[in-house]
Parts: C-alpha cells; sequence; structure tokens
C-alpha cells in the first residue's frame, strides 16, 4: 500500500527524517573526490572521511602494497569492513576508492547511508591527473595488464553502470576547478 492509502486506511504512518546526512564522492580514481571531499567537509563544516586512507591506516600499509602481499580479495574485504564502520556516523563528506562499487554490499551501505555524488572526467583526464600525482603513483596498484589508457578506459567501461546506479547526481570534474565542483555540489544539497 502507498502512504494515501495506509492513511485512509486510518493506519498512522510516521516517517523518520534524517536530521543530518552524508555525502558521498563515487567515481574512478582521479576523478577529484579527496581533493574534492577535503574542501567540501571544510565548508560544510563536516568530517571528512577517506576510505582508502583509513584502510591504510588499519592496514598499516598502503593498498599498492596491500595488493601485492595479500591481493586484491584481501583489499576488498577490508575496504568492505572500513566502509561498514564508516556509514554508521553522520555530518560526514565520504570519498571511497573507486572499485568500492564493484560490491553490492558496498553499495548497499552507501546508498542508505547518504547522497551519492559521481564525479566523472574522461579517461584521459584520469590518467593525466593520476600520473602528475606523486601519492597515487607511490601507492595505487596497476589493476590489469594492459598499458595506463586502456586499463582506465576498460575498468571505466566496467565500472559506469555501477556508478550510475549508485549515483544520485553526477557532477563534470574535467577542466573545472575544485571551487566550480564545491559550487555544483552545494547546489544540488540546497
Amino acid at each position: 500500500l502507498h502512504t494515501a492509502e495506509l492513511l485512509q486506511c486510518g493506519i498512522v504512518v510516521q516517517f523518520k527524517k534524517r536530521s543530518t546526512r552524508n555525502v558521498i564522492l563515487i567515481g574512478y580514481r582521479g576523478c577529484g573526490k579527496s581533493s574534492v571531499g577535503r574542501t567540501l567537509a571544510a565548508r560544510l563544516d563536516w568530517r571528512v572521511v577517506d576510505t582508502d586512507e583509513r584502510l591504510e591506516a588499519a592496514a598499516g600499509r598502503v593498498i599498492r602494497d596491500i595488493f601485492a602481499q595479500d591481493g586484491e580479495p584481501a583489499f576488498r574485504h577490508l575496504e568492505t569492513e572500513v566502509i561498514q564502520t564508516v556509514v554508521r556516523d553522520s555530518q560526514q563528506v565520504i570519498s571511497v576508492g573507486g572499485g568500492a562499487v564493484l560490491s553490492e554490499q558496498n553499495r548497499n551501505a552507501l546508498r542508505d547511508a547518504g547522497l551519492c555524488i559521481w564525479l566523472t572526467a574522461p579517461p584521459e583526464e584520469l590518467l593525466r591527473r593520476m600520473q602528475s600525482d606523486p601519492h597515487s603513483a607511490a601507492t595505487r596498484p596497476a589493476l590489469s595488464d594492459r598499458s595506463e589508457l586502456d586499463e582506465v578506459r576498460h575498468l571505466l567501461k566496467e565500472r559506469q553502470p555501477l556508478y550510475a546506479e549508485l549515483a544520485q547526481h553526477v557532477v563534470q570534474t574535467a577542466g573545472r576547478a575544485v571551487a566550480q565542483v564545491i559550487d555544483d555540489i552545494l547546489a544540488i544539497l540546497r
């Protein structure tokens, strides 16, 4: 039954309105989740949470080492544990790793935790950003034996339907300053 039908039947329906919510930033590596997340959290006066950083801190190793020593399944298990913990809180801007959407459990947890915004950019732009970021180059693993651009294109093709399924809004980041992206997100939140 729909709400109106329940009310006509004399059934009292109470809606639990969330007084706070999280903003969850999803998208491929290099799309700007970390930069946008830090600035957006400061503007909202909320906490910023980067699930990759939390995972590395909990494991005491960078992601590249976790992949090399334990394999991707072990990494994905840790990632899910971190996400399950993080989503319990509110008033956070949460940046999740690009592959977190591969898990249905993660997608469900993130969807329930707040507003999911997909930050996008073309593959060439994503690769350029990753190559110019020394932290990314030092800590992130190659995810296939393909050339860098082919890997980005291949993984985007695989992940785009999952990003689209999860996202309530999409914000383009290519050729745009962080402040412009933040303005778009703040307009969505109003």
